[in-house]
């Protein structure tokens, strides 16, 4: 079953506005999605009528809000397919999930020496906390490199497996669109002996997500790429290894007892959420997930993969060689986030342009440094495509690109 993105628009309500005339036309869901009016309202009902602090107090509005948070909790978990809602465990975004488990587990069980196993197309979020575990422990650092179709090179994939800890890697590419064979990257993480975690930024928003299908130990992704609000993300993990990895902040909500001597932690997920959380924002994330379950996360991938092969007929049959589309071609192996290259135009001047015709695209190297060098480019221009995303979208962003040759 297909999904009309024409009557999922009426949700969103900013997509209804216009500037100066123009109407809106927002390519830019791989950096942030937009929100429908179930998500504005639930919160916004929330701090209207039923704000008060979660897990701290007896009287019955804050028992009702504990009672919502947990809610939300228990909507995350079954939208993943996660074992139980101890396994989710809410952070202030997936950069942070991310951290936690590298400074938490990673600080628990890698030595110098050790070696962590990334691949070339890694956002930073998931290369940086490793460096800087490495300059504190002296770990090793691998990398899985690409083909030339934008496709991770896995032809040597056992040999740099040898003797890992850990594989950490992304589901799908934040700048290539390339999907990763998650299931079989796992497998053979295990095989080797190594944990396996893996940034789902880009597929939870995107695709239907088992987690223990999946083989994963850690997994995390954000509210706000997944018509959700911002401020809280989501860290997955097996609960034998939460339950085994040292609290990674101290405080409030995190603890059981504390005494002159020392401390007690409190169970999952507790143990990993210090201090007043996002109480807001993880019920609007609560009506994020159950919006996104009403619309069926099978047809928002199966939209996606036509609305991609849509753009990539497009822009090539427009502009031959005078496009160079970062990523897979076939539609099945990619998302709807295509990162370019137009007639050699700045990606920054080219994004200025088409904001003039109200094209919402980013421009940069997108959080992924290490990838841009690789690819050739100091920077790309990005339109990343969402369910509220139509064909007259894309034909948009090919007739502002014409516009943009006219002025340089």
């Amino acid at each position: 079953m297909s999904i009309n993105s024409a009557v999922i628009r009426r949700d969103f309500p900013i997509l209804g506005n216009e500037l100066n005339g123009k109407p809106l036309v927002y390519l830019d869901s791989a950096n942030t999605s937009q929100k429908p009016d179930v998500v504005i309202d639930t919160m916004a009902k929330f701090m209207r009528e039923a704000y008060a602090p979660i897990n701290r107090s007896a009287y019955t509005l804050a028992a009702n809000a504990t009672e919502q948070y947990e809610g939300a909790r228990a909507a995350v978990a079954k939208f993943i397919n996660a074992n139980n809602a101890r396994e989710i465990v809410f952070t202030k975004n997936a950069t942070e999930a991310l951290n936690m488990v590298a400074f938490s587990w990673g600080r628990a069980n890698l030595q110098r020496g050790d070696v962590v196993l990334l691949t070339h197309m890694e956002h930073h979020a998931n290369i940086v906390p490793w460096q800087m575990l490495q300059q504190e422990r002296g770990i090793e650092l691998r990398w899985v490199p690409l083909t030339s179709d934008f496709q991770l090179d896995l032809s040597s994939l056992e040999t740099l497996l040898a003797g890992v800890k850990v594989f950490s890697f992304t589901s799908m590419s934040n700048v290539l669109g390339t999907i990763n064979p998650v299931e079989k990257l796992c497998a053979a993480a295990h095989a080797a002996g190594a944990i396996a975690i893996v940034d789902m930024c880009q597929s939870v928003p995107h695709a239907p997500t088992d987690v223990q299908a999946s083989g994963a130990d850690f997994a995390m992704f954000s509210s706000h790429k997944m018509c959700g609000p911002s401020g809280v993300g989501v860290l997955w993990g097996r609960e034998a290894l939460l339950e085994a990895m040292p609290p990674f902040l101290g405080g409030g909500n995190m603890i059981s007892e504390v005494r002159l001597d020392g401390f007690t932690c409190a169970e999952l997920p507790s143990k990993f959420e210090a201090g007043t959380p996002p109480i807001v924002e993880v019920i609007g994330l609560g009506a994020a997930v159950n919006y996104l379950t009403g619309v069926g996360m099978q047809n928002v991938r199966q939209h996606e993969i036509a609305l991609s092969n849509y753009v990539l007929d497009l822009l090539q049959s427009r502009f031959g060689d005078d496009i160079t589309i970062h990523g897979p071609r076939n539609p099945e192996l990619r998302g709807a986030t295509f990162s370019f290259a137009f007639r050699g135009i700045h990606p920054h001047d080219l994004s200025q342009v088409l904001d003039q015709s109200n094209v919402c695209v980013r421009a940069g190297h997108h959080c992924a440094k290490p990838l841009m060098k690789i690819i050739g480019a100091n920077a790309t221009t990005r339109a990343s495509f969402y369910l509220y995303n139509t064909t007259e979208d894309a034909d948009a962003l090919a007739d502002a690109l014409d516009s943009a040759s006219d002025i340089f």
